[in-house]
């Protein structure tokens, strides 16, 4: 059995290890044999499931998947692990043992002598981030609750401007209220984007059974405001049906949503 080619990819916060990884996937025919794996996201996967919507056929392992994302590894042709900034770097070792890797780190360009930089055989120029050692990490899983979308722009608009501390970086996935899933997605000193549809069908009967949530990094982070603030956002059980129930019969008629 061949050996297969195992990329880690490591770097800091907001850099572009993700993006990087799609660009890999997106040159390559066969995703089926390919996996990936990300460990330490725990309840809040945001890249694994956005990765997973747009190469459905690809392996995607969660942390609870760890043994069997190991033992796929001999069958794979390739396998990609993106690797935190928050996790230790000499953890890779110990989860590889005796395989061999390549190791690339995503970086800003301005980043020196970082310890990516003694760790890493190739090093990709990622987005200009900006980073403290003061950095806090907050994450909140939000399945199968539902947002109004105005809202969400809101409580992100308030994200992105220090409302509830300096936010360097902040994920999302959120099911908003006419059945779409969308992807947010800030960096610190990077363009904005617009929120991302996800490639999945509208949820239109009743609380959505798929993965949402935040991630949010920065520095004295408001964390439980944050949380009150994400709850706030989020809409009743009959209010999620009412609209719903619009949103089928706008579908129905044949117009645009």
């Amino acid at each position: 059995m061949s050996v297969p080619n195992i990329i880690v990819v490591a770097g800091s916060s907001g850099a572009g290890k993700t993006t990087w990884v799609c660009q890999q996937m997106r040159d390559i025919a066969d995703v089926d044999k390919i996996i990936y794996y990300s460990p330490g996201t725990g309840t809040v996967p945001i890249d694994q499931n956005r990765i997973a919507t747009e190469f459905p056929d690809l392996q995607v392992f969660s942390d609870a998947q760890q043994v069997e994302f190991l033992n796929q590894i001999p069958k794979a042709n390739a396998v990609y692990i993106e690797w935190g900034f928050y996790l230790e770097l000499g953890a890779i070792a110990q989860l590889l043992e005796n395989l061999t890797y390549r190791t690339i780190a995503v970086l800003p360009p301005d980043l020196k002598d970082s310890e990516y930089h003694a760790w890493a055989k190739e090093i990709v120029r990622g987005a200009p981030t900006q980073s403290s050692t003061g950095e806090t990490l907050w994450r909140a899983a939000s399945n199968g609750q539902v947002i109004d979308e105005n809202s969400l722009e809101e409580f992100w608009y308030e994200i992105t401007h220090d409302a509830y501390g300096i936010v360097t970086r902040a994920k999302g996935i959120f099911d908003v209220n006419d059945g779409r899933s969308l992807y947010c997605d800030f960096v610190a000193g990077v363009p904005q984007t617009d929120f991302l549809e996800l490639d999945i069908p509208r949820y239109l009967e009743g609380r959505p059974q798929r993965f949402s949530g935040l991630e949010v990094v920065g520095e004295n982070l408001d964390k439980a405001t944050l949380r009150q603030t994400l709850s706030d956002c989020c809409l009743s059980d009959a209010a999620i049906l009412q609209y719903q129930q619009q949103v089928k019969e706008i579908l129905l008629e044949g117009a645009q949503v």
